[in-house]
């Protein structure tokens, strides 16, 4: 991914690329978005530092801080705010690690640390960061830090280093040659290229995971009239989710993405509108006049912070869209092989969705090609698989509300089928919907 961004740095088609949210974002107690990772040290290194290592291999120039707070578990000491956290900011990125690029904080970030505003924070210039996020109050943030260093409070070396660091990035990717205000800039309609598009479309293919196949139901053949199930299908902030046209992805519609298609529509394009209908919610319709039906549950788009499952709530999908499972409670059971295809931004629980269905796909968030699951769900014009499901989970997936006291884990990191493993997985476990998991187990 850094080099995919930043290419040769300098040329008009560079960006530059940023790791983030350093450092243990992702391990947050209860999964809570600005929340505490509690573990140790050296499990911070070993695994929350994992992706860093690559990306700082890879030359990326920019880091950002998290919003989050560590706490030492093995050590009982709480180092509080990353923002703030001199020992893992100076000390472990920039020295231990050898980082030579900038340091950047995140949106109004440095105000989480005890003291501090938006526009005065001495502790996370301190702490070496080296450009401060300041959205709205920079005219303040100014004239306070020069006095901060006037003071002391401010080392004049760290600002000195601070400088260095952004000065060598710009000059790396070249913006003391040209200005991006006046170019060159590359032709941006590349981006909706039928190329571009296509290489979306065959990202979509291979990030499939395909967790249940019983009795060989995928793929559909082309033959035959199918049923489409469930508001995902027509929904691309659905089939998006968060950061698409807006932060956290809500508050838009189908219409306002113009070089896209749903899943829906994808489908009638491939086998034609009139062997393709449509219920958002199954209510009413003869599902024994379909020759297979298509359910699409889907999540809400949400980016950080909206899109938190908070304790005590339970893992399950259907707790949160309980339309879904009612929707496909409408149409499976008939005599007729449905598939689930799900749209989350991340592993759930889902064994009743999954035991209400003959073939069951976690599609993550596909965005913009619909037809890159058609070509999975779907044979090829001689009813043979034109592609083969090749995603594995990147995860472990929940069996139950609650990890791990709850059924643990249904499927593990790796866990992916592919067409024509004749594997049948069977009825999986049900307990009834838990609203209180055990703090320990989130």
């Amino acid at each position: 991914m850094v080099r995919g961004l930043q290419g040769r740095l300098g040329s008009p088609t560079s960006v530059l690329a940023t790791a983030k949210h350093w450092l243990g974002d992702g391990g947050t107690l209860h999964g809570v978005d600005q929340g505490e990772t509690r573990t140790s040290e050296a499990d911070l290194y070993r695994t929350h530092s994992a992706g860093y290592y690559g990306a700082l291999a890879a030359d990326v120039q920019t880091v950002m801080v998290s919003y989050s707070s560590f706490t030492d578990t093995a050590s009982g000491q709480q180092w509080g705010k990353m923002h703030g956290n001199a020992h893992l900011v100076g000390d472990v990125l920039k020295q231990r690690l050898g980082f030579h690029g900038l340091v950047v904080s995140d949106w109004n970030g440095i105000e989480q640390v005890p003291g501090c505003t938006k526009w005065h924070c001495p502790q996370a210039i301190n702490a070496g960061i080296d450009l401060i996020m300041v959205p709205d109050d920079w005219k303040q943030f100014i004239p306070a830090t020069v006095e901060d260093v006037k003071a002391g409070r401010i080392p004049m070396s760290r600002i000195d280093d601070a400088v260095s660091r952004i000065i060598r990035v710009k000059l790396k990717s070249g913006l003391f040659d040209a200005s991006p205000a006046t170019g060159p800039h590359p032709d941006a309609s590349v981006m909706s290229s039928p190329a571009a598009r296509e290489l979306a479309r065959e990202a979509v293919r291979k990030s499939l995971v395909l967790l249940k196949n019983d009795g060989g139901v995928l793929p559909f053949k082309r033959s035959g009239k199918i049923l489409v199930v469930g508001a995902g299908a027509d929904s691309l902030p659905m089939q998006s989710g968060g950061w698409s046209l807006t932060w956290q992805g809500d508050n838009t519609k189908t219409s306002e993405y113009p070089n896209a298609e749903t899943l829906l529509a994808s489908m009638r394009k491939s086998l034609g509108a009139d062997r393709v209908d449509y219920s958002a919610d199954g209510t009413g319709v003869d599902v024994s006049k379909y020759s297979g039906v298509v359910m699409v549950a889907a999540e809400q788009p949400y980016a950080e912070m909206k899109g938190d499952i908070t304790f005590p709530a339970p893992l399950r999908h259907s707790a949160r869209y309980p339309q879904d499972l009612q929707a496909l409670d409408r149409v499976s059971g008939k005599g007729v092989p449905v598939v689930t295809v799900l749209y989350s931004g991340r592993p759930v629980a889902a064994n009743d969705l999954i035991n209400r269905s003959d073939a069951f796909v976690a599609a993550w968030l596909p965005g913009t090609e619909g037809q890159g699951i058609v070509d999975l769900l779907f044979a090829g014009a001689d009813d043979r698989p034109a592609y083969d499901f090749a995603g594995r989970l990147s995860f472990d997936w929940p069996a139950g509300d609650c990890l791990p006291q709850q059924g643990g884990y249904q499927f593990r990191r790796g866990y992916g089928l592919s067409l024509g493993g004749g594997s049948r997985l069977g009825r999986l476990p049900e307990a009834p919907v838990t609203m209180a998991c055990p703090a320990e187990s989130r």
